[in-house]
Order: C-alpha cells, then sequence, then structure tokens
C-alpha cells in the first residue's frame, strides 16, 4: 500500500480539518492517520495526515502543486508533502562508541525499519569491522582543525553520491559544520546525555556522581547550528541512587541512549515530526 502524509501548520482559523480532508476524500483519498494540535498560547494550527494512494485521482506530481493552490495558499500555511512509495536512505556517522551504532544496525538487520543504509561515515577506524560484519560500505575520514573543512566536504559529496535522505549521528564526537545543516536541514539527529549544560565535558557521568543526582537521562534532537540546542525529538529518564557507581551510570546512560536515538529516528522515519520555532511537534 502507497500512502502519502501532509506535515502543515498556520495561524489557527475555522474549518482547517475540513478543508484538508475533503481536498482528499474528493480525490478518491482514504485517511489513515489524523492528527491535529492547536497551540492557544501561539494561535497556531499543526496537523498531520496520512492517506492512501491507489486509486487517488492526482498524480504524485501534481498533489503538492494541487494542495499548494487549493488550500494551503489561501490559508497561509506552511506544510510539507512525504510520499512513502521508496525507502529512506539513511547514512550513520560514528565515531569509537559502539552502543548506538550496533543497535541501530541490528534494527535496520531486522527489518524492524524498512530503511537503506547506504553507507557509514566516521573520523576512526574502530568501527569498521563491525560496518563489515553487517556488509555496509564503510569510510574514514580522520579530521583536525587544519583539514575539517576539507574532509567535510568529501563527505558532502559522498553522501550527494548515495542520495542520502537522513543523516544519524549514532555518538559521532565531532561538531558539524553549518555547510552539512544547511545542505540536510532537519535531517540530522543527533543523540547525548541530558546532563547538558549542567554537566558538560568528556566525562559527565563522573561529575554527576560527584554531585549525587538523582535522575539521569538522553536527548535526541535535530541538529543546528547551535550546539547541541537543537529541536528536541524525544528523551526521556531512569532514576539512580546513591547505590549507583560510575560504571552503572554509565551503562544506565547508554541504554537510554539507544532507545531514545531510536524512538528520535523512528518519528522522523514515520514523518510524525513537526519543526515550528526550534521545537518540534511530535505527533502520535
Amino acid at each position: 500500500m502507497t500512502t502519502a502524509t501532509l506535515l502543515m501548520h498556520c495561524k489557527d482559523q475555522q474549518g482547517l480539518v475540513a478543508k484538508v480532508t475533503r481536498f482528499i476524500a474528493e480525490n478518491g483519498g482514504n485517511v489513515i492517520d489524523l492528527e491535529q494540535h492547536v497551540d492557544r498560547a501561539e494561535g497556531m494550527f499543526f496537523m498531520r495526515v496520512n492517506w492512501e494512494l491507489n486509486g487517488f485521482a492526482l498524480s504524485p506530481d501534481e498533489i503538492g502543486p494541487a494542495f499548494e493552490s487549493q488550500i494551503a495558499e489561501p490559508s497561509g500555511m506552511s506544510w510539507q508533502l512525504h510520499q512513502h512509495s521508496a525507502r529512506p536512505r539513511v547514512a550513520i556517522f560514528v565515531s569509537k562508541l559502539a552502543h548506538c551504532f550496533h543497535d541501530l544496525l541490528a534494527r535496520w538487520q531486522s527489518d524492524e525499519w524498512d530503511i537503506d543504509i547506504p553507507l557509514i561515515i566516521s573520523n576512526h577506524e574502530d568501527m569498521r569491522p563491525v560496518a563489515e560484519q553487517f556488509g555496509l560500505p564503510y569510510f574514514c575520514f580522520p579530521i583536525t582543525a587544519e583539514n575539517k573543512i576539507e574532509q567535510e566536504a568529501k563527505e558532502l559529496e559522498l553522501l550527494a553520491e548515495h542520495d542520502v535522505d537522513l543523516i544519524v549521528l549514532a555518538r559521532y564526537m565531532q561538531v558539524i559544520s553549518p555547510q552539512m545543516i544547511e545542505a540536510y536541514p532537519e535531517r540530522i539527529i543527533n543523540i547525548h546525555h541530558s546532563f547538558l549544560p549542567a554537566f558538560a565535558g568528556a566525562k559527565p557521568y563522573h561529575a554527576a556522581h560527584a554531585r549525587g543526582v538523582k535522575v539521569i537521562g538522553a536527548t535526541s534532537h535535530y541538529v543546528t547550528a547551535e550546539l547541541d540546542a537543537g529541536p528536541i525529538i524525544e528523551q526521556d529518564v531512569t532514576p539512580i541512587s546513591h547505590r549507583d557507581s560510575i560504571e552503572t551510570l554509565v551503562r544506565k546512560g547508554r541504554d537510554l541512549e539507544k532507545l531514545v536515538l531510536a524512538r528520535g529516528v523512528l518519528a522522523h522515519l514515520q514523518r510524525k515530526t513537526l519543526v515550528y520555532r526550534n521545537r518540534t511537534i511530535v505527533f502520535s
């Protein structure tokens, strides 16, 4: 079954849901899922609708222009149309930490996600054996302050060559350049612990343990030019106590990172995320 998803937002006004569903119904579409939300404080309307394209009167190339002229433009609406006929192509960036990398590959190999992974990119050779075990091409670009611009230019060429739709940073320990962010807006997802900004640095769990924190967590978000400050997609926490050592904090934190990153990626793949003013509306 081929489907399409529309994500939209605009100033709240009467009859928006009816207008959108009528557009789909009058063209022979069958709505599978619909969710809408009105932010009363902002006076903004947000909506996601997914429908079957089998028997739809408009061709894939005709849907966008027709929706723009009939619904979006008169309503002052911003919108995205996603047609789910091809498998998303996901590139994974990884450095030396393996936990998120292994988890993503396991979900792909078990067909939990309907995606293709055309390549792995890293700044170290450590994860090459893992990629080869899964039969995936692995490209290593060692990065220094002197060669960062040149290496990222090569990475961008490779991503374009492989027609990548989404980049997932599986604990990739490099700051992404503005050039790459501009090339993949709202299409780069990162994961990190949720101690920021209180416990920044290389050993956040050590610092948190020293302060006796009572909860730890993880955050997945879209990457923006402001470091670790992009729109949040998914978060989760787990309680800890004085009985937890640094080692157990690290283990529990990595478990959360795997789960929260996977949830964030899945929400994006299912086209359930809508970014508005550096925050996300994540539909259920």
